[in-house]
């Protein structure tokens, strides 16, 4: 297995030299266990998005069960939380005006 020695990225941003270094062996021992095992076609309607607008805090009220969840999977969940209504956001722009 290759060991990577580039340098990380500043947080949120990625290291493209050393994600492209990565075998697929680095990726599976380094990913978090819930990201592990996922289907092949698990990203197939992925979309990079580069460079979208700074954060804007805001006050939100969600269901406790739904934030106890997203808190148990670790740090970052709110960023978990905003990628999850990113992603709803741009599929049904997606689907077009009803």
């Amino acid at each position: 297995m290759k060991k990577t020695t580039m340098a990380r990225a500043p947080r949120g941003r990625i290291n493209r030299a050393m994600l492209d270094a990565m075998t697929e062996e680095d990726i599976m021992r380094t990913s978090p266990p819930e990201l592990r095992d996922l289907p092949d076609d698990f990203f197939k309607d992925a979309v990079l998005m580069p460079g979208v607008d700074p954060k804007e805090p805001i006050s939100i009220r969600l269901d406790s069960d739904v934030l106890h969840w997203f808190r148990s999977k670790g740090a970052r969940y709110q960023t978990r939380i905003n990628a999850v209504l990113r992603s709803y956001v741009n599929a049904m722009k997606r689907k077009g005006p009803r």
